[in-house]
């Protein structure tokens, strides 16, 4: 959605609820993809499992768009490729990118905001330090990073694949089965907003 986000939101988790048959208090945990995405989707969605979680009690864990991709495409591949690139649609001109390791699935490198024209220059820097002869490409920007690349590496296209709540969740549930002590939930933001805060004006005092 790209509006409405507020006023949508918790009907819709009344009624998957209901059909759950399960009563607030009985959750455990509170699952919230953190970005990257649109601004306001990402801060509704963060604000109302911060007070779900907050007024039951429930551990709150943060997944990233990438790390949701990462989990929806676990185990495809895995024996042709040496790595998993997560590219996401921005928007704009740029993806958001993310390398992973296709058996333990652990981050490679940092999420970036990169131009098409720049993938390739992006991805020689981390292969050359993470020797990879083939790659899985996923995420709803998959198409557009395996264009870019085309001729330079080979690439797996995983269609079908942009994170979605079924990801979110299979990662967080991953992520709490391991046991692993969560950080702080916070947005993943990979460029600025695109409103600001206007600045100051000055006022010319009169003598």
């Amino acid at each position: 959605m790209r509006h409405g986000h507020a006023e949508v939101l918790f009907p819709m988790i009344e009624r998957v609820m209901q059909e759950a048959g399960l009563a607030p208090a009985q959750l455990d945990a509170v699952a919230v993809a953190t970005g990257p995405g649109g601004f306001t989707g990402i801060r509704v969605g963060l604000a109302a499992a911060h007070g779900i979680a907050l007024a039951l009690g429930a551990r709150l864990v943060g997944i990233t768009s990438f790390r949701a991709v990462a989990a929806r495409v676990a185990g495809i591949g895995e024996s042709e490729c040496d790595s998993l690139l997560v590219a996401l649609d921005s928007r704009r001109a740029d993806l958001y990118v993310q390398l992973f390791a296709r058996g333990s699935g652990s981050p490679l490198a940092a999420p970036q905001a990169v131009l098409e024209g720049g993938l390739d220059d992006y991805l020689a820097q981390l292969i050359a330090e993470i020797p990879t002869t083939r790659l899985l490409v996923a995420g709803d920007a998959c198409e557009r990073a395996a264009s870019a690349l085309a001729g330079r590496i080979g690439c797996i296209i995983v269609g079908d694949s942009a994170p979605n709540a079924q990801d979110v969740a299979a990662a967080a549930l991953s992520e709490l089965r391991s046991g692993a002590m969560a950080g702080p939930v916070r947005p993943l933001y990979l460029r600025p907003p695109d409103v600001t805060v206007p600045k100051p004006r000055m006022v010319a005092r009169s003598r």
